[in-house]
């Protein structure tokens, strides 16, 4: 059995996540034992909710136990089984965490998933057909469904999830406006991926009622669906434009996983447009996922 390399938490960071707050360490691969498999991992997920989680805190999943291996989503290629589902050379989806390789009990529902790569990327299972493709579609479709001619607004607009976001919104008919930090990122959101407006909101200062005027420019209709990522400022300045009935689908508060508060400045205006406010986790979902998957995996192979 290969000698496997793991990054672990070694001690949980005080406001933004550090490289001293890591370890690399070598252990030994166990031997197999019946209903296991060996995966080696080509490609690790980091992911936003990752920095949430090293936090020994309350929240909606477990705290990342220090001196384990940092969780996180994995795809790879079965390298030895003892279970009949799955033989050597088969790719598959997990959460192997940040390491070479995984022992996984193939019988454990949920643990692998075998991909098919003839025509999506094995990495993209990370990505647009994995975990925040998923998320993507389920904020959209479940939670804001939009009619044709709507317009949707998204914060992190050129991350994963904003990625497959754009993709699933302009199928549906939508004006899709996205909110990303710095002048690269904007550009590359409206000639890569898109979206019909980028703003950038590194350049308001902080100020919710200049980005709040930049909106009204860029979705001149009002916004009738928001996929919220990062909270804090941004969200005011999108809550200043948002319609009557409008709803939004509230994924991530980026802007306070280093600890800080995220006060509302505008909490009157949900019941003055009669929002609809969900938030998700994706993974309290799993029904969904088939249906999500397909989609995505179709955009995936059309490059859409």
């Amino acid at each position: 059995m290969p000698s496997n390399q793991q990054i672990v938490l070694d001690n949980r960071p005080q406001g933004e996540a550090v490289a001293s707050n890591f370890k690399l360490v070598a252990t030994d691969t166990p031997a197999l034992k019946d209903g296991e498999v060996l995966v080696r991992h080509h490609f690790l997920s980091l992911d936003p909710y990752m920095r949430g989680r090293m936090n020994e805190s309350k929240s909606y999943a477990a705290s990342q136990g220090l001196g384990e291996v940092m969780i996180g989503g994995t795809v790879g290629e079965v390298l030895e089984s003892k279970h009949p589902k799955y033989a050597v050379g088969d790719k598959v989806v997990g959460m192997g965490g940040w390491q070479e390789y995984s022992v996984v009990d193939g019988n454990a529902v949920g643990a692998l998933r075998k991909v098919d790569t003839t025509h999506v990327p094995l990495s993209h299972y990370l990505g647009a057909v994995g975990m925040p493709g998923v998320t993507a579609w389920y904020g959209l479709v479940k939670i804001i469904a939009p009619q044709a001619g709507e317009t949707v607004v998204i914060s992190a607009a050129t991350g994963a999830v904003g990625s497959a976001f754009a993709a699933l919104a302009k199928a549906r008919g939508c004006r899709v406006v996205g909110i990303a930090g710095g002048p690269e990122k904007c550009a590359y959101a409206i000639a890569e991926l898109g979206y019909d407006a980028c703003l950038d909101y590194r350049a308001y200062g902080k100020d919710s009622h200049a980005l709040a005027q930049a909106l009204h420019q860029a979705c001149p209709d009002g916004i009738d669906g928001y996929f919220e990522n990062v909270g804090g400022w941004i969200m005011d300045a999108v809550m200043l434009r948002m319609n009557a009935f409008s709803r939004i689908a509230l994924c991530g508060m980026i802007a306070g996983y280093d600890g800080a508060p995220l006060p509302m400045t505008y909490p009157a205006l949900m019941l003055v447009n009669r929002m609809k406010v969900q938030g998700f986790i994706v993974s309290e979902h799993m029904q969904v996922w088939p249906e999500a998957l397909a989609e995505l995996g179709a955009l995936v192979a059309s490059d859409t």
